[in-house]
């Protein structure tokens, strides 16, 4: 079987949000939905099944949810549902050579998706999630610009004279 690429998988609708959750619980943390219910705190993995099965989760439930499977998914879908963007909080370290080249590469691969999805040859899904790497990556090379010109303490740093 073949590994999903977790990096652009997008939910389309809140229920499938809850499963991709779930799956990359279950794929990365080989975590079952009775172990994933009791990290949630839920006295019964029946109460989140029917949360699935309807795609209805109590809003207090969907950060403990998410902390369990370890993906942020709904979190995503509830973002993009209302034309918000959503990106990683860059941590904003030091750029190399490799940073850049690997920067290059994601947006020469997203303008590539764009070009198919222009012609038709791909779906929306399949773009959109190399559109959001693209920016997450733009964004943490913007972090780091605007930290050059106030640099953070270096406190640690450094051997101690």
């Amino acid at each position: 079987m073949r590994r999903r690429n977790w990096k652009r998988a997008n939910p389309t609708s809140l229920r499938h949000a809850m499963e991709l959750c779930l799956d990359y619980g279950r794929e990365k943390r080989n975590l079952s939905v009775e172990r994933v219910a009791d990290l949630m705190g839920i006295p019964s993995k029946w109460t989140l099944y029917k949360y699935l099965e309807n795609g209805r989760m109590p809003a207090t439930l969907i950060r403990p949810f998410e902390h369990a499977c370890g993906a942020t998914f709904v979190t995503q879908y509830i973002g993009a549902s209302a034309q918000k963007l959503l990106i990683d909080i860059p941590t904003g370290q030091a750029a190399d050579q490799d940073d850049l080249l690997t920067l290059q590469t994601v947006l020469n691969d997203t303008v590539s998706l764009l070009a198919q999805f222009y012609k038709g040859n791909l779906e929306s899904e399949e773009v959109m999630g190399g559109l959001t790497a693209a920016m997450g990556q733009l964004a943490g090379h913007r972090c780091n610009v605007e930290k050059a010109a106030a640099p953070e303490l270096a406190l640690f740093e450094g051997d101690a004279e």
